[in-house]
């Protein structure tokens, strides 16, 4: 037990360590993307090709003057931030990001821990963010974070239904709610060239857990809780210092949560040939990234009316017609 509890507490140190490391650095890349795609150069000034850049903001914001306004609920306002940081780091608790491996002559699974219902832990867990962007924008006693934060709960409540029907299709090939049969059941090829994973026996679904995270992430073109047109800076417009940094970091692990939960359901988690499965299973993750910054740099801001009508118009028809068609298909078998 004791040996357990020592294994399952180093995978959680590596795992989190790499995670902040990595939100840290892909600030600097979304930059350099965003900046490439934009032609201009992004970061290039601090370090070579800018990459002290992201140490130079953590130490400017963590010198930064602490702020709380006066009229602010204190405790709500210091708790915001750490409740939009936490969801993002322990969905990793359930997502296999290898195969095992064999370490000082024991067999380590390469999954923090496996749950029968993994994939409801991640809906669950991910869905609570939200709470923190909330009391931020009302915890603040301020009019413009607070219509960020009422936008976000309604963001939320519309494109959760959308995403949680995005997966259902993969729920219903796999017959299981495990991450880890997930990955299992996209063993193989079809007709010896083409992967068994879902995003090509789930287009649609894949299509729609794209847009609905994306919209769960706040990211553009769906950042209305924090449209500065409109809102200044939306819900955390009083924050400064390393409460701001945690709203920052946030969304960044929320992007690499996405990415690895899509890289689970729907691009065979960490198989593939030739290279080592961690390989694997990092590749596709920043593939998934790159898409999610290139859509940000692509495309214009929605109106809120346009944004609310095209989560309930638009992807939850066609959510649930995924769902109808994968039931036929599988009937029909």
């Amino acid at each position: 037990m004791t040996e357990f509890l020592l294994l399952s507490l180093v995978k959680i140190l590596v795992v989190f360590g790499l995670v902040l490391l990595t939100v840290a650095y892909l600030t600097w890349v979304e930059r350099k993307l965003v900046g490439d795609f934009q032609v201009r150069w992004g970061p290039s000034r601090v370090g070579p090709f800018g990459l002290l850049q992201p140490i130079a903001h953590g130490i400017k914001l963590f010198f930064k003057e602490d702020l709380v306004p006066a009229g602010a609920d204190r405790l709500l306002f210091r708790l915001a931030p750490v409740l939009s940081m936490v969801p993002a780091l322990i969905t990793f608790a359930v997502i296999p990001f290898g195969d095992t491996v064999r370490l000082f002559g024991r067999t380590v699974d390469l999954v923090i821990t496996d749950v029968n219902i993994g994939l409801l832990y991640v809906l669950a867990v991910t869905s609570m963010g939200v709470y923190g962007i909330v009391l931020a924008g009302w915890a603040s006693n301020s009019k413009y974070p607070l219509l960020g934060g009422l936008r976000s709960a309604a963001q939320m409540v519309s494109y959760e239904m959308a995403l949680g029907l995005s997966v259902v299709g993969v729920v219903m090939l796999s017959q299981s709610l495990s991450l880890v049969d997930i990955v299992n059941a996209q063993a193989g090829t079809w007709f010896g060239v083409i992967p068994r994973w879902n995003v090509f026996a789930q287009p649609l679904g894949f299509g729609l857990f794209l847009v609905s995270a994306n919209a769960e992430l706040n990211r553009a073109p769906f950042d209305l809780p924090e449209a500065e047109t409109e809102l200044v800076a939306g819900f955390h417009t009083e924050y400064s210092s390393m409460k701001f940094a945690m709203f920052f970091m946030a969304e960044y692990a929320n992007m690499i949560t996405a990415s690895a939960v899509a890289t689970t359901l729907f691009l065979g988690g960490w198989r593939g040939p030739l290279l080592p499965p961690v390989v694997w299973f990092l590749l596709k993750v920043g593939a998934f990234l790159f898409l999610l910054i290139w859509l940000r740099a692509t495309l214009p801001r929605f109106r809120y009316d346009q944004l609310m009508a095209f989560g309930w118009k638009v992807l939850l028809p066609l959510g649930l017609a995924n769902v109808v068609v994968t039931a036929a298909v599988l009937l029909g078998r």
